[in-house]
């Protein structure tokens, strides 16, 4: 193996490693030029379609972030990067993209049904898909890639249960309704009770993502619930505009748990803030590993086919002495 495919392939094995699921497909093509670098098998530039919702919130912010830092990672592959405000945006803008001619597609969508048949169409286009995060109505990714969303509510039910001692009044700030949000409330809520059913939850309110939402939604619920002792907001954002909601009722003892990477949150757990004593992962840098998988799938000489591969990004409880290994100070989420 000369020394070119070598770093190629050690490439490719880091990125398994932090995967922890399956591997690009090599069967058959041979890829040249060092780690970083892209021919397809007729020698132009590889064509990347990546069609994510606009930053309209500080994760879908970070989104689009790490969605541009891949054009650098990436200098000898053409990577389209385009944002939509809503789902029929976003279906027109992939199904021109496909006719102007893409190798391959990477997909968040803004909401999986409207999307989809844009999708599909370019699917029979022969284009390679990898969905990434809420994916699509119907299997038709080559890859699907997501966090594990069960667990996400899970080892966030099991820190502050363990915090709590087994007792004590939570509040819970939900995201929009869809399969992310229900993933992680009912692992969250599942979880609480079979392990820790002497904890309360108060009430469970939809914010939406939104940290002006959840400022609200909070301001209102500790009128109804001035001893709660903790929150549990299902992403950073939300936890965000729950602690302002906090600080001007003085009740800067009740301490927060969110999720999703926000880097001054992991910041502030990193640097034992007792207020944010953890947080759990689920960083926007997940479109960079799906661009990433997608070029890696497509230089190993991979087609698109019939079969959706499954691969689930595992999540972790942040806390002080492991907060290092999760903070992007360059990001802007």
């Amino acid at each position: 193996m000369n020394r070119r495919l070598f770093l190629l392939a050690f490439a490719g094995l880091l990125t398994l490693g932090l995967f922890g699921c399956s591997k690009p497909a090599d069967n058959g093509g041979e890829t040249t030029g060092e780690p970083g670098t892209t021919a397809s098998t007729s020698g132009e530039k590889l064509r990347i379609g990546v069609s994510i919702p606009a930053g309209d919130h500080g994760w879908t912010g970070g989104v689009v972030w790490w969605a541009e830092q891949m054009k650098e990672e990436f200098p000898n592959a053409e990577i389209i990067v385009q944002t939509a405000t809503d789902g029929s945006e976003q279906f027109n803008k992939i199904e021109t993209m496909t006719t102007q001619g893409l190798d391959g597609l990477v997909v968040l969508s803004f909401e999986p049904g409207p999307v989809t048949p844009a999708v599909e169409k370019a699917k029979k286009e022969g284009v390679y898909i990898v969905s990434v995060d809420r994916g699509l109505t119907k299997p038709i990714a080559d890859v699907w890639m997501r966090g594990d969303n069960k667990v996400f509510g899970e080892k966030a039910a099991e820190f502050m249960g363990e915090k709590l001692g087994g007792t004590g009044k939570i509040i819970c700030l939900q995201g929009v309704i869809c399969d992310v949000n229900s993933d992680r409330v009912n692992g969250f809520e599942d979880t609480m009770k079979a392990k820790f059913p002497g904890v309360q939850i108060m009430a469970s309110e939809v914010a939406n993502w939104n940290r002006e939402e959840a400022y609200k939604v909070t301001q209102t619920l500790l009128t109804k619930y001035p001893d709660v002792q903790a929150i549990w907001a299902a992403d950073d954002d939300m936890a965000m505009g729950a602690e302002q909601a906090l600080k001007e009722a003085k009740m800067t003892n009740v301490w927060l748990v969110g999720g999703g990477g926000m880097k001054d949150v992991v910041k502030r757990v990193m640097d034992g803030d007792a207020q944010f004593p953890a947080t759990v992962t689920y960083s926007p840098q997940m479109i960079a590993d799906g661009i990433r998988r997608c070029i890696q799938d497509l230089e190993a000489g991979k087609k698109s086919g019939d079969t959706q591969m499954d691969e689930v990004i595992p999540v972790e409880i942040v806390l002080p002495g492991n907060a290092k290994d999760y903070y992007y100070p360059d990001s802007i989420y």
